[in-house]
């Protein structure tokens, strides 16, 4: 089995459309979708995040969160909480090449998720560029939202619909990345070729 540990963004960006997508291994190497409680507090925290997908709470994506997180014991979570820190501190000597290129410094839950990838060997998905950075430095594996998204299709979790609905409904809410913009001419040139062309 192979986790794959996905970021606050990345889980809101597909969790209405992938369904089941917690815990249900898929592909040859058995990747399994998961994720912290950090990232349900992460949106219970936030005004925004809380207006701008009002399903998270609902019950069905609650269960299934509640059924999937990864539980932590006091041990883990003390090393998570160190290795975090060892990652912030890093951040923090230099911020401003975490600023760059349209990153933004990763913060303290993000260092958390990315050293939990470092820990507890696991693939962590986020669009955001700062953590990309930060993975890259410490050599932590990560993925692109819609490099997951590829996984999934390559392994028929997915279908090209629902691949193409996931894009475009990132696209018409605004919340759809230069790396996800990219990968509709790249990674699924295919899909949105032949649709271009109906």
């Amino acid at each position: 089995m192979t986790l794959v540990l996905l970021d606050t963004n990345a889980y809101l960006r597909l969790a209405k459309r992938v369904s089941p997508m917690l815990g249900v291994p898929f592909g040859q190497k058995n990747y399994v979708l998961t994720i912290l409680k950090e990232v349900e507090d992460e949106v219970h925290r936030s005004a925004a995040l809380q207006t701008k997908f009002p399903w998270f709470d609902g019950a069905p994506l609650a269960a299934e969160r509640l059924a999937q997180q990864v539980r932590l014991s006091k041990d883990e979570r003390a090393q998570l909480n160190a290795g975090a820190s060892v990652l912030h501190g890093w951040v923090l000597q230099d911020v401003q090449s975490y600023m760059t290129n349209g990153r933004s410094p990763p913060s303290e839950t993000d260092c958390f998720i990315l050293a939990f990838g470092q820990i507890r060997p696991a693939i962590v998905v986020t669009d955001d560029l700062g953590m990309h950075k930060l993975a890259k430095d410490f050599g932590i594996a990560i993925w692109h939202g819609h490099e997951l998204l590829a996984k999934m299709l390559t392994a028929k979790k997915l279908t090209k619909e629902q691949v193409r609905e996931i894009v475009e409904a990132l696209e018409r809410n605004g919340d759809a990345t230069a790396t996800w913009l990219a990968a509709k001419h790249t990674t699924f040139a295919k899909i949105f070729g032949t649709s271009a062309l109906i």
